[in-house]
Protein backbone atom coordinates (compact mmCIF):
# COMPACT_ATOMS: atom_id res chain seq x y z
CA UNK A 1 0.00 0.00 0.00
CA UNK A 2 1.59 3.16 -1.12
CA UNK A 3 1.94 5.92 1.79
CA UNK A 4 -0.90 8.58 1.64
CA UNK A 5 0.66 11.80 0.43
CA UNK A 6 -0.53 15.66 2.44
CA UNK A 7 -2.75 16.84 -0.46
CA UNK A 8 -4.32 13.45 -1.03
CA UNK A 9 -8.22 14.07 -2.32
CA UNK A 10 -10.04 11.84 0.01
CA UNK A 11 -13.48 12.63 -0.97
CA UNK A 12 -12.51 11.86 -4.54
CA UNK A 13 -11.02 8.98 -3.68
CA UNK A 14 -14.20 7.10 -1.71
CA UNK A 15 -16.56 8.28 -4.57
CA UNK A 16 -14.59 6.29 -7.43
CA UNK A 17 -14.49 3.30 -4.60
CA UNK A 18 -18.06 3.53 -4.14
CA UNK A 19 -18.26 2.62 -7.62
CA UNK A 20 -15.80 -0.43 -8.59
CA UNK A 21 -17.24 -3.16 -5.49
CA UNK A 22 -19.15 -6.20 -6.04
CA UNK A 23 -19.19 -7.20 -2.43
CA UNK A 24 -22.06 -5.01 -0.93
CA UNK A 25 -20.50 -4.31 2.51
CA UNK A 26 -17.07 -2.85 0.82
CA UNK A 27 -19.67 -0.81 -1.85
CA UNK A 28 -21.80 0.37 1.27
CA UNK A 29 -19.35 1.25 3.54
CA UNK A 30 -17.63 3.69 0.88
CA UNK A 31 -20.88 5.22 -0.38
CA UNK A 32 -21.36 6.21 3.69
CA UNK A 33 -17.47 7.74 3.77
CA UNK A 34 -18.63 10.30 1.10
CA UNK A 35 -18.77 13.46 3.41
CA UNK A 36 -19.47 16.71 2.82
CA UNK A 37 -16.08 18.66 2.42
CA UNK A 38 -17.11 21.21 5.29
CA UNK A 39 -18.45 18.74 7.68
CA UNK A 40 -16.86 20.01 10.95
CA UNK A 41 -15.89 17.72 14.46
CA UNK A 42 -18.61 19.16 16.26
CA UNK A 43 -21.23 17.69 13.71
CA UNK A 44 -19.66 14.37 13.06
CA UNK A 45 -20.13 11.01 14.14
CA UNK A 46 -16.94 9.04 14.68
CA UNK A 47 -15.95 5.79 15.89
CA UNK A 48 -12.63 4.90 17.52
CA UNK A 49 -11.04 1.58 16.41
CA UNK A 50 -8.18 -0.57 17.68
CA UNK A 51 -7.02 -3.77 17.05
CA UNK A 52 -4.82 -6.49 18.65
CA UNK A 53 -2.88 -8.37 16.40
CA UNK A 54 -0.24 -11.42 16.24
CA UNK A 55 2.36 -8.86 15.55
CA UNK A 56 3.73 -5.58 14.32
CA UNK A 57 3.96 -6.50 10.76
CA UNK A 58 0.95 -5.92 8.59
CA UNK A 59 1.91 -8.30 5.71
CA UNK A 60 3.32 -11.40 8.32
CA UNK A 61 0.88 -10.98 10.86
CA UNK A 62 -2.81 -10.89 11.43
CA UNK A 63 -5.78 -9.27 13.46
CA UNK A 64 -6.86 -11.24 16.06
CA UNK A 65 -9.09 -8.75 18.19
CA UNK A 66 -11.38 -5.83 16.88
CA UNK A 67 -12.77 -3.29 19.15
CA UNK A 68 -14.69 -0.38 18.44
CA UNK A 69 -17.15 2.44 19.97
CA UNK A 70 -18.87 5.12 18.20
CA UNK A 71 -18.92 8.16 19.83
CA UNK A 72 -19.77 12.13 19.20
CA UNK A 73 -18.11 15.73 20.77
CA UNK A 74 -20.06 14.85 23.65
CA UNK A 75 -20.73 11.58 24.75
CA UNK A 76 -19.02 8.26 23.96
CA UNK A 77 -21.65 5.50 23.48
CA UNK A 78 -20.56 2.46 25.38
CA UNK A 79 -23.19 0.45 25.16
CA UNK A 80 -22.87 0.49 21.44
CA UNK A 81 -19.09 -0.87 21.66
CA UNK A 82 -18.15 -3.95 19.85
CA UNK A 83 -15.65 -6.29 20.11
CA UNK A 84 -15.18 -9.55 17.85
CA UNK A 85 -12.24 -12.18 18.37
CA UNK A 86 -10.68 -13.48 15.26
CA UNK A 87 -8.81 -16.98 14.39
CA UNK A 88 -5.87 -16.84 13.12
CA UNK A 89 -3.79 -19.13 10.46
CA UNK A 90 -1.08 -18.35 12.45
CA UNK A 91 0.11 -19.80 16.20
CA UNK A 92 0.03 -16.88 18.77
CA UNK A 93 3.17 -16.08 19.85
CA UNK A 94 4.33 -16.23 23.95
CA UNK A 95 5.56 -12.59 23.35
CA UNK A 96 1.75 -11.61 22.00
CA UNK A 97 -0.12 -12.85 24.20
CA UNK A 98 1.68 -11.16 26.80
CA UNK A 99 0.97 -7.64 25.74
CA UNK A 100 -2.66 -8.45 24.95
CA UNK A 101 -3.30 -11.36 26.95
CA UNK A 102 -5.71 -13.49 24.57
CA UNK A 103 -4.85 -16.89 25.04
CA UNK A 104 -5.11 -19.69 22.25
CA UNK A 105 -7.98 -21.26 23.37
CA UNK A 106 -9.76 -18.24 23.30
CA UNK A 107 -9.22 -17.85 19.55
CA UNK A 108 -8.96 -21.27 18.51
CA UNK A 109 -12.45 -21.43 18.00
CA UNK A 110 -12.89 -18.01 17.34
CA UNK A 111 -14.59 -17.09 13.24
CA UNK A 112 -12.26 -15.88 10.98
CA UNK A 113 -11.75 -12.10 9.38
CA UNK A 114 -13.91 -12.51 6.65
CA UNK A 115 -16.92 -13.97 8.93
CA UNK A 116 -16.88 -11.20 10.80
CA UNK A 117 -15.49 -7.67 8.75
CA UNK A 118 -19.10 -7.39 7.07
CA UNK A 119 -20.56 -6.59 10.66
CA UNK A 120 -17.46 -4.53 11.07
CA UNK A 121 -17.68 -2.42 8.39
CA UNK A 122 -21.56 -2.14 9.28
CA UNK A 123 -20.68 -0.39 12.38
CA UNK A 124 -17.79 2.03 10.65
CA UNK A 125 -20.43 3.19 8.45
CA UNK A 126 -21.35 6.91 8.03
CA UNK A 127 -18.73 7.32 10.73
CA UNK A 128 -15.21 9.27 10.53
CA UNK A 129 -12.84 6.59 12.34
CA UNK A 130 -10.14 7.35 14.77
CA UNK A 131 -7.21 5.46 15.91
CA UNK A 132 -4.44 5.45 17.75
CA UNK A 133 -1.05 5.18 15.45
CA UNK A 134 -2.85 4.14 11.96
CA UNK A 135 -0.01 1.90 10.97
CA UNK A 136 -2.09 -1.03 12.75
CA UNK A 137 -5.58 -0.57 12.08
CA UNK A 138 -5.56 0.83 8.55
CA UNK A 139 -2.72 -1.16 7.10
CA UNK A 140 -3.69 -4.83 8.68
CA UNK A 141 -7.56 -3.94 7.11
CA UNK A 142 -6.00 -3.22 4.03
CA UNK A 143 -3.69 -6.22 4.15
CA UNK A 144 -6.24 -8.70 5.09
CA UNK A 145 -8.89 -7.89 2.81
CA UNK A 146 -5.98 -7.49 -0.12
CA UNK A 147 -4.64 -11.30 0.82
CA UNK A 148 -8.27 -12.99 1.23
CA UNK A 149 -10.61 -11.26 -1.56
CA UNK A 150 -7.41 -9.31 -3.74
CA UNK A 151 -9.30 -5.84 -3.32
CA UNK A 152 -8.80 -2.58 -1.27
CA UNK A 153 -10.00 -1.48 1.67
CA UNK A 154 -8.88 2.06 2.24
CA UNK A 155 -9.88 5.11 3.89
CA UNK A 156 -9.08 8.56 5.91
CA UNK A 157 -8.62 7.76 9.19
CA UNK A 158 -7.81 10.46 12.27
CA UNK A 159 -4.79 9.63 14.18
CA UNK A 160 -4.18 10.55 18.01
CA UNK A 161 -1.18 9.61 17.67
CA UNK A 162 -0.12 11.67 15.11
CA UNK A 163 -1.59 14.73 16.48
CA UNK A 164 0.91 14.17 19.85
CA UNK A 165 3.43 13.89 17.28
CA UNK A 166 2.90 17.21 15.75
CA UNK A 167 3.09 18.80 19.01
CA UNK A 168 5.73 17.18 20.57
CA UNK A 169 8.36 15.43 18.17
CA UNK A 170 8.31 18.28 15.59
CA UNK A 171 9.55 21.97 15.73
CA UNK A 172 13.46 23.43 17.29
CA UNK A 173 12.84 21.67 20.30
CA UNK A 174 12.43 18.55 19.12
CA UNK A 175 15.07 18.84 17.16
CA UNK A 176 17.32 19.79 20.06
CA UNK A 177 16.79 16.99 22.12
CA UNK A 178 17.37 14.61 18.99
CA UNK A 179 20.80 16.47 18.71
CA UNK A 180 21.44 16.37 22.35
CA UNK A 181 20.27 12.63 23.13
CA UNK A 182 17.20 13.83 25.44
CA UNK A 183 14.38 11.32 25.44
CA UNK A 184 11.70 12.59 23.41
CA UNK A 185 7.77 13.04 25.41
CA UNK A 186 5.74 9.66 24.79
CA UNK A 187 2.87 9.56 22.66
CA UNK A 188 1.89 6.67 23.53
CA UNK A 189 -1.91 6.14 23.89
CA UNK A 190 -1.42 5.53 28.06
CA UNK A 191 1.11 8.53 28.15
CA UNK A 192 -0.53 10.89 26.05
CA UNK A 193 -4.08 10.13 27.64
CA UNK A 194 -1.62 11.60 31.13
CA UNK A 195 -1.13 14.81 29.54
CA UNK A 196 -4.94 15.73 28.89
CA UNK A 197 -5.93 14.65 32.82
CA UNK A 198 -7.58 11.75 31.15
CA UNK A 199 -7.45 8.45 34.32
CA UNK A 200 -5.31 5.32 33.78
CA UNK A 201 -6.34 2.50 32.03
CA UNK A 202 -5.62 -1.19 31.81
CA UNK A 203 -4.97 -1.14 28.12
CA UNK A 204 -4.55 -3.71 25.36
CA UNK A 205 -8.37 -4.63 25.39
CA UNK A 206 -9.19 -3.62 22.08
CA UNK A 207 -12.64 -2.02 23.13
CA UNK A 208 -10.87 -0.78 26.01
CA UNK A 209 -8.39 0.98 24.11
CA UNK A 210 -10.76 1.77 21.80
CA UNK A 211 -12.78 4.03 24.50
CA UNK A 212 -9.47 5.54 25.62
CA UNK A 213 -8.53 6.69 22.38
CA UNK A 214 -12.16 8.27 21.55
CA UNK A 215 -11.84 10.12 25.05
CA UNK A 216 -8.34 11.15 23.99
CA UNK A 217 -9.19 12.41 20.79
CA UNK A 218 -12.33 14.86 22.76
CA UNK A 219 -9.57 15.89 24.92
CA UNK A 220 -7.54 16.48 21.65
CA UNK A 221 -9.89 18.67 20.08
CA UNK A 222 -10.82 20.64 23.48
CA UNK A 223 -7.31 21.78 24.29
CA UNK A 224 -5.21 22.12 20.92
CA UNK A 225 -8.33 22.86 17.85
CA UNK A 226 -12.34 23.96 18.07
CA UNK A 227 -15.43 22.26 17.41
CA UNK A 228 -15.63 24.40 14.00
CA UNK A 229 -12.32 22.49 12.66
CA UNK A 230 -13.56 20.90 9.83
CA UNK A 231 -12.76 16.77 9.88
CA UNK A 232 -10.76 16.91 6.37
CA UNK A 233 -8.11 19.05 7.92
CA UNK A 234 -7.04 16.13 10.09
CA UNK A 235 -7.54 13.02 8.00
CA UNK A 236 -4.59 11.45 6.94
Amino acid sequence: MGAKKEDFDWHAYMARRAQDHNRPSLESFYHSQQFPPDLVVDQADFVALDFETTGLNAKEDEIISIGLVPFTMNRIKVAQAGHWLIRPNQSLNDESVVIHGITHSEVSNAPDFLDVIDEVLTHLEGKIVVVHFRYIEREFLYESIQSRLNTELLFPVIDTMAIEAIRHRSGWRSFAKRVLGQPQPSIRLADSRLRYGLPRYHLHSAVTDAIATAELFQAQIRHLYHGDTRVSALWL
